[in-house]
């Protein structure tokens, strides 16, 4: 995509075509990941539509201009006029949707594959490398960008063989590169319903069918939310669950971090050299991170925790201002001023989709053993969406191999 600055910006709404412009950032994680969606969308609409972006660090009088509070933030022109926006949308199919009633689109047929794997985090591309280094036809279906979750972390320091760490979303990408180099084919599509039951499954997509006679499924998981009011209605309006994508709009201010675990921990030490003061909210009297986290934490000063505490209502006008908090062994209320808050406390698997089909256990998470096996022949699921002991983007990868190597003798047999 083309990068606009203030002098050529008003030259690309002069086109005769509809202009989508991405108002985005370098910092911004999540900006980093749509690229892909982006800049497929431009390819595939290039006779009907002109597609850019602005750096939003290069041209503040374009973001004070169109009132750019967030990043990214995709602003659809019609004859020099903005038409509508939309904010950080989740998919290629959700920025399609926004288009879909303004800008003529076209959308792809079907195949039939060996493989569909749903999914392009670390698991579903290792599943994909591996099986098409097996012969087999595979296609990814993934709704963003490579990389999953894996995409929103900056450094990760665990994964073997990078000893400075490495970027999640490079990471995804690379990951992608060479299952493609394989033969490998990537869909980036939304996934509407599948039908896993019969020998050749079904997956209907925002694109379009597709038919393959094994599934992996890599969905992973999401962002848990805190179920309190008014906290969808606040994303955005200083709610999050990001702070690498989000926590640069805080600079200088006074955030939270609701959570204990090693997301949370991190997601503090980010904030702390951004924001002038980070709390960390945590409703047991210690964290449950890894060690390595306690003494950088406790030697932060702007970091402060308030421990035996959980958020109770959220305080707002136009936007977050604070939160009430109660103590988790008194009941005391309190009150707390905040710019913004970052919820930290989890994960939700993504599995809506096969809930009626796939066994699933208490906590929503596909029951799949070190087979990768799920209770339906030739449905394979991997990563953080399958029951396991431990989530990491290791585990992801070796169950990728594990599912490829099953899914292998499963074809055999046919």
């Amino acid at each position: 995509m083309k990068h606009l600055n203030s002098e050529t910006f008003n030259e690309a709404l002069k086109s005769s075509k509809p202009v989508l412009i991405e108002f985005s950032a370098p910092w911004c994680t999540y900006c980093r990941r749509i690229e892909t969606a982006m800049a497929a969308v431009a390819a595939e609409q290039a006779d009907y539509l002109d597609v850019y972006a602005v750096n939003i660090d290069n041209n503040p009088e374009l973001v004070n201009a169109y009132s750019v509070e967030l990043v990214p933030t995709l602003m659809l022109f019609k004859n020099g006029q903005v038409v509508d926006n939309v904010v950080a949308p989740g998919s290629k199919a959700e920025i399609e949707a926004f288009l879909s009633n303004k800008v003529t689109l076209h959308s792809g047929g079907t195949h039939i594959y060996d493989m569909a794997v749903i999914g392009g985090g670390p698991g579903g591309y290792t599943a994909a490398l591996y099986a098409a280094r097996a012969g087999l036809d595979t296609v990814v279906i993934e709704k963003l960008s490579a990389g999953g979750q894996m995409a929103e972390t900056q450094n990760i320091e665990n994964y073997p063989g990078f000893a400075e760490g490495v970027d999640g979303l490079t990471l995804g990408l690379s990951m992608q590169a060479q299952a493609e180099r394989f033969g490998v084919v990537t869909k980036l599509s939304e996934v509407e319903s599948v039908n896993l039951t019969e020998p050749v499954k079904t997956i209907k997509t925002s694109e379009g069918m597709i038919s393959a006679r094994t599934v992996v499924i890599a969905t992973g998981a999401g962002h848990k939310h805190l179920g309190i009011e008014n906290e969808e209605a606040l994303i955005g309006r200083g709610v999050g669950y990001c702070a690498t994508c989000d926590g640069m709009f805080f600079r200088g201010k006074t955030v939270a971090v609701v959570g204990g675990g090693n997301s949370a921990a991190a997601d503090a030490l980010f904030l702390s050299r951004i924001a002038k003061k980070v709390y960390v909210i945590h409703r047991r009297d210690a964290l449950r991170a890894t060690k390595v986290y306690h003494q950088p934490l406790m030697e932060t000063e702007n970091v402060e925790f308030l421990w035996n505490s959980t958020v109770s209502k959220l305080l707002f006008e136009q936007k977050l201002t604070g939160v009430k908090l109660q103590n988790t062994l008194t009941g005391e209320q309190s009150q707390l001023e905040l710019d913004g808050l970052f919820i930290s406390i989890g994960r939700t698997p993504a599995t809506e989709l096969f809930k009626n089909q796939v066994e699933l256990d208490e906590t929503g998470y596909i029951i799949a053993d070190e087979t990768t096996k799920t209770n339906l022949p030739g449905v394979f699921a991997v990563g953080d969406v399958r029951t396991k002991p431990m989530r990491q983007v290791v585990t992801a990868v070796a169950d990728g191999a594990v599912a490829t190597h099953f899914a292998e003798e499963y074809l055999s047999a046919l």
